[in-house]
């Protein structure tokens, strides 16, 4: 068996500390929690590529245009996006008439679109402005972006170690890979989305909070969540393989933050509280 060759030599070392130092320069961090990120896409090329996904979805969509559907969701969307403090990202809110999906989303540059099938989960618009403000805090701390540099890093990662292995034996080389490759997926990737699923939740507290919103609604829409996910035949992955916390986890992490949200929180008449509309058959 051959000695392994030093992890990285007098020919690969140049390139490793190149691409470390890359790594380190490109640090910030995210509103609110202030937790550092890796960020290695510009504010402008992560805005790009969120109108581009944005026009894709809704070209294969079916726009709802009711106007009373519409009004709600604009008005909820545009209390949070102003309390948001991003005058320059371009918001715009659509309805997206899917009775199945229960689900919204909120992309760079502010790209936000909800799903009708989310209304009876949510009820009343406080519930729907706990699901917009948690997705327009993904927006806000670039969270897209995050991860996108997040796999750009464990590639330049792997590249350093590859290089750090280039006298080693093929076998033995493939197998540390293999290794590493599943290591940055379940030990740092996912994880890491998961972080950035909490810190959402963290963040639109504090956004729904100061749009005038009572927090209190978050926690409620979510233990409505777990109701619906039980009502499901398949069990949902475990926690530690999953991009999103639990949701004890969740729930749990919410009712320790609303004592800080509650501190944003300022009751205000025109954040008025009324009931979705249903989906037909709901």
């Amino acid at each position: 068996m051959q000695p392994m060759k030093p992890w990285l030599d007098s020919a690969g070392r140049p390139v490793a500390l190149g691409l470390l130092a890359m790594l380190a320069a490109s640090c910030t961090s995210a509103p609110y929690t202030h937790r550092s990120q890796l960020m290695l896409m510009s504010e402008s090329q992560d805005a790009t590529l969120g109108a581009q996904a944005y026009n894709q979805v809704l070209s294969k969509a079916k726009i709802d245009n009711d106007p009373k559907v519409n009004a709600i969701v604009q008005e909820v969307g545009e209390r949070i996006a102003r309390v948001a403090d991003r005058p320059d990202y371009k918001w715009e809110f659509r309805v997206i008439d899917d009775p199945k999906t229960v689900n919204a989303f909120a992309l760079p540059g502010g790209k936000v679109a909800v799903y009708t099938g989310l209304f009876p989960v949510a009820q009343d618009s406080a519930g729907l402005a706990a699901v917009l403000a948690h997705e327009i805090g993904h927006a806000i701390a670039r969270h897209g972006a995050e991860r996108t540099s997040q796999a750009m890093g464990a590639q330049v990662v792997g590249t350093v170690l590859s290089v750090g292995l280039g006298g080693t034996n093929p076998q033995t080389a493939n197998a540390i890979m293999q290794m590493y490759g599943l290591g940055a997926q379940v030990g740092v990737l996912l994880p890491w989305s998961r972080t950035q699923e909490s810190e959402a939740d963290h963040i639109g507290l504090i956004l729904m909070s100061k749009a005038g919103y009572d927090p209190e609604a978050a926690l409620a829409l979510w233990q409505r969540m777990e109701k619906l996910e039980h009502k499901g035949n398949s069990s949902p992955p475990p926690e530690f393989l999953s991009t999103h916390p639990g949701s004890g986890t969740r729930q749990h992490d919410i009712s320790a933050w609303l004592p800080e949200a509650r501190s944003y929180f300022h009751p205000d008449p025109n954040a008025r509280v009324v009931p979705l509309p249903m989906p037909p058959g709901k």
